[in-house]
């Protein structure tokens, strides 16, 4: 039995690479929104540009999970083992919870990565001049009953996973969610007066 369990959103609506490449139809997920999601840039700078405060990590959890899977999406595969699972919460220098993440990392390796492991993974990488390549490959609407009470939010939420690259080889497999407190910045989640919770998810 693996020590904590992750927060994985209980799927709505999910799309792969090429609901990445392409884009979503704004009436699905407006375009500020999209560019936080589906951008290839780093998210704790942006949110520390929306809210102008600096990103802080809170750790939750750095767990040993050997050669498990671990419920991950299957991009896990390319992380070798034995992994480590790091679950963070990014938060506003004031304290506001603005996403989840957990990270899949070889555990033989993290501590070359995570010199200071209460950094944001992007600042600690961006110490050691770390050539990074963002790969998104998968995107999601969906619940979770524990990120609702920790964002102090409702749900549904939109999440993402992606594969950070180094010299040609998986680095970390990240699963970040975010919270909807963001629409104070980003605006709605849904363009054209689309109801949120009513609009379509018809896009593979």
């Amino acid at each position: 039995m693996l020590p904590t369990k992750w927060h994985a959103l209980d799927v709505i609506w999910q799309g792969g690479e090429t609901v990445v490449n392409k884009g979503l139809p704004h009436s699905q997920l407006a375009p500020p929104w999209q560019i936080l999601l589906l951008g290839d840039g780093s998210p704790t700078r942006h949110l520390r540009l929306l809210t102008t405060e600096p990103t802080e990590v809170d750790v939750i959890d750095m767990s040993a999970i050997g050669i498990d899977d671990d419920g991950a999406p299957k991009a896990i595969e390319a992380v070798p083992g034995p992994r480590l699972r790091r679950q963070v919460w990014l938060r506003t220098a004031s304290g506001q919870r603005l996403a989840y993440a957990a990270s899949w990392w070889d555990a033989n390796h993290v501590d070359e990565y995570l010199q200071n492991r209460s950094l944001p993974i992007w600042e600690s990488l961006s110490r050691l001049h770390t050539e990074l390549y963002r790969d998104i490959q998968g995107i999601y609407y969906g619940n979770s009953p524990a990120l609702e009470l920790a964002f102090g939010e409702s749900g549904p939420f939109w999440g993402r996973h992606y594969l950070f690259w180094h010299d040609r080889k998986p680095l970390t497999l990240i699963y970040e969610v975010f919270s909807p407190y963001l629409r104070k910045y980003l605006g709605a989640t849904t363009a054209n007066n689309v109801p949120e919770r009513k609009c379509k998810f018809l896009y593979l």
